[in-house]
């Protein structure tokens, strides 16, 4: 014979059916007999230790998150009090008053800016801007508006407000604050007293 090839068997040849090697020792023995049954047990003992876990992390409460604090112009109010020392309250060509800054909750809220919105009228504010209020207290705070131009200045300004910039832990925000009838008031009497003289 010639060529390559597989061996085959030859005539009278047999296949020989070897037998697994038996396992040795008392608790090998015991799982050759009952491997399936071992096998079995495990999956399920698996199974149900992770659905516990699962169920257990499932069912007590997560500490929720703290709230975010809320925005300045929520947690502040501006209240006009009265002219400041002086009546009423004009100085030389502008006029001087009194408003009350509250905190009502949430972190500190600082005051980065005040300005009102008429040209012909500058504002100045004691103490001054930036100053922070802590939450749950008040501030005193005195604002000069000076007459800059009388032909810019309101005469009998109907609603007139303050523009205040606010910042604490959670934003920035500009915010009108509109402080009522008695003020509207008492600037017009201010500002008459100021440009009194002067003819539109």
């Amino acid at each position: 014979m010639s060529g390559i090839g597989p061996v085959e068997p030859g005539e009278d040849t047999r296949v020989r059916d070897t037998p697994p090697p038996r396992p040795r020792g008392r608790l090998a023995l015991r799982y050759a007999r009952h491997r399936r049954t071992v096998l079995a047990s495990g999956a399920v003992l698996v199974v149900l230790a992770g659905g516990g876990y699962l169920y257990a992390s499932r069912s007590q409460p997560r500490p929720a998150s703290p709230a975010p604090p809320p925005y300045p112009s929520q947690a502040v109010d501006l209240v006009y009090l009265a002219p400041a020392a002086g009546a009423p309250g004009a100085t030389a060509g502008g006029y001087r008053f009194t408003v009350l800054l509250s905190v009502r909750s949430g972190p500190p809220v600082t005051v980065t800016r005040l300005t009102q919105p008429y040209d012909g009228l500058s504002v100045t504010s004691s103490p001054a801007a930036p100053f922070q209020t802590n939450s749950h207290s008040t501030r005193k705070i005195i604002v000069t508006l000076r007459v800059m131009e009388c032909e810019k200045a309101p005469r009998n300004p109907g609603l007139p407000f303050l523009d205040v910039t606010l910042r604490n832990a959670r934003a920035i925000e500009a915010h009108s604050f509109i402080l009522g009838t008695r003020y509207a008031r008492d600037l017009s009497q201010a500002l008459e007293v100021a440009c009194g003289n002067d003819s539109r």
